[in-house]
């Protein structure tokens, strides 16, 4: 954390040299215990943001352990490099938590970035747990439109590469953005990700986590 970056080189250097860590192949755990869900709230002004992290019991989907943390971004708002304004605090409440999860699920992207190395791609390599991107819209790479059945899915596909899929969550309901972020293969995500939407579009953890985060910066 001393060595933060603060320019847009120094940021990009440091994906570059950190990407190389990234697991791709390792299928990761087909069933965890506790699960993680991390999202990151901003103030409607200034540079305040609310960081949390919430740990569910996959069995029943209860809250069984969270972390918020209210900071100033270290970093300036620059698309592909929102993991430097997030870890920070993300990274605190991960060492606040009383459980350590077996698997992080991301509000943002893993491989399916510019430079393949979003956010859940950086903090599974920071903390070395098998980590999923999830996100509520598309950002890199072009897809088709997934059948309406949950389950379906259409993969996302940028500059030849297969960075991740599009993943009806619900029937006739717009499709997740699912990515790789470390340690965890992409057909195994996907179906991570379909245990822990049984009701609602977002997996359970992003959700719960969500909430928590703007309940944060409401009160910060």
């Amino acid at each position: 954390m001393a060595e933060w970056p603060r320019s847009v080189a120094e940021a990009e250097a440091v994906q570059e040299r950190l990407r190389p860590l990234v697991d791709l192949d390792d299928p990761g755990p087909e069933t965890v215990r506790h699960v993680a869900g991390l999202d990151v709230a901003y103030a409607t002004e200034g540079d305040e943001l609310t960081a949390a992290v919430v740990v569910l019991d996959t069995g029943t989907l209860e809250v069984v352990d969270q972390a918020v943390v209210h900071e100033r971004a270290r970093f300036p708002y620059v698309p592909g490099l929102f993991a430097f304004r997030e870890l920070p605090p993300l990274l605190i409440a991960l060492e606040r938590l009383r459980i350590t999860p077996e698997l992080l699920v991301c509000d943002g992207y893993g491989l399916a970035h510019p430079r393949r190395f979003g956010l859940a791609c950086h903090v599974g390599v920071l903390t070395g747990l098998p980590a999923i991107g999830v996100a509520k819209t598309a950002f890199v790479g072009a897809y088709g439109d997934p059948p309406p059945e949950r389950g379906s899915w259409a993969p996302i596909v940028d500059r030849g590469d297969v960075v991740g899929r599009a993943l009806r969550t619900r029937d006739g309901v717009k499709p997740v953005f699912v990515s790789q972020g470390h340690r965890v293969g992409l057909d195994n995500a996907c179906r991570h990700v379909l245990r822990l939407a049984p009701a609602y579009r977002l997996p359970e953890p992003i959700r719960q986590a969500d909430r928590l985060s703007r309940s944060g910066a409401r009160t910060a």
